[in-house]
């Protein structure tokens, strides 16, 4: 028999729904809508606005989708959505919208934690039993693995500061790249030829990023006084040209905010021995983080893979797999871990925080 769960995803600039059917594993429904602001990033208000006015559209798409095979949201054995963390003014979409659901359709409901979506979902597509995540997000930037001794999941190492995405959204909006700026920045980068010498900060299994922002400001002004600039390789240099100053940052900086990435997940999977690597979050999408990902794990010998990009960036199918395994562990234990018996007639499960 056919197990449908539906995940709302709603921490930030997306809105999403997705629709698994869990016994197979299988992906049947991903849409979303995301919000975007070239010049301001994401205002709370706009943002708040824009989810409201639009969810509606990604609903009656979901409620098309089962009805071109035959069901309804009535046939849902659980509703999940994003929990946190994340925009407030976000969440308060997803879990309105999850809980109207539940209680128009009685289906059961489970809250998820945002960040073990993106693990668990990594862990469902790859197949893999015991990895290491490089969780790489607008937000968070996190070496993350689940613990010998209870199997709860450790944050090995992570940011200080600022998250890799929010650096290299900051760094575009500097260069009035709009928004998101990683895109922007990879493609750019691909023109850079000279390495700038940028700050590489590592504090034991922590990265910190904030002062790459000051640095490249610094560059900018240096570019627009016609001041020399150093290089990596101590050689200095007047740009005349502002594609060529401009390509070499971004160069520059996808260059060394990668490899320090790189070098604090290397020690993880030293200190953890762990044999598989997954790459999950929405930078997994940039084609050299990937390449120097697979680079240094072919280098340790360990097994890479990574999400498909529909994945990899915010989406509603995580939610829904999370919310799946999330309800089995706060379930009837007697049913037995995995087995989905009676999932549909089990009484409403309370979410573990408010909204």
């Amino acid at each position: 028999m056919e197990k449908l769960v539906l995940g709302i995803e709603c921490t930030a600039h997306t809105f999403g729904i997705g629709i698994v059917e869990v016994t197979k594993k299988e992906v049947l429904f991903n849409e979303k809508n995301v919000f975007r602001d070239d010049n301001n990033g994401m205002d709370p208000r706009k943002l708040s606005e824009f989810h409201i006015s639009n969810f509606d559209s990604i609903l009656l798409k979901a409620k098309q989708y089962l009805a071109s095979i035959n069901k309804s949201f009535s046939d849902l054995s659980l509703i999940t959505f994003s929990q946190g963390p994340g925009q407030g003014n976000s969440l308060k979409v997803a879990g309105l919208v999850a809980k109207t659901l539940s209680l128009k359709y009685r289906v059961p409901i489970v809250g998820v934690n945002h960040i073990r979506s993106h693990l668990e979902i990594g862990k469902m597509h790859t197949g893999f039993e015991d990895p290491l995540f490089l969780n790489i997000t607008g937000v968070n930037s996190q070496v993350i693995a689940q613990s010998e001794h209870d199997k709860n999941y450790v944050v090995y190492g992570e940011t200080e500061d600022i998250g890799l995405g929010n650096l290299l959204d900051s760094v575009a909006r500097e260069f009035d790249l709009g928004f998101p700026g990683g895109p922007k920045i990879e493609e750019i980068a691909k023109s850079g030829k000279h390495m700038m010498s940028i700050p590489y900060t590592i504090k034991g299994m922590n990265v910190s990023f904030a002062g790459m922002i000051s640095n490249i400001k610094q560059k900018k002004q240096y570019f627009e006084n016609k001041k020399e600039i150093e290089l990596l390789s101590g050689e200095k240099i007047v740009y005349n040209k502002y594609e060529d100053f401009l390509a070499d940052i971004c160069f520059s900086l996808q260059e060394t905010v990668f490899a320090m990435i790189q070098e604090v997940a290397e020690r993880a999977l030293a200190y953890t021995n762990k044999k598989e690597l997954v790459l999950v979050g929405g930078v997994a999408a940039n084609k050299r983080f990937v390449e120097m990902t697979k680079a240094m794990c072919k280098t340790r010998e360990v097994t890479y893979d990574a999400l498909p990009l529909p994945l990899c960036m915010d989406n509603g199918v995580m939610i829904a797999w999370a919310g799946y395994v999330r309800y089995l562990e706060l379930g009837d234990k007697s049913r037995g871990q995995g087995d989905l018996s009676g999932l549909k007639p089990m009484p409403y499960i309370t979410v573990e925080n408010n909204i």
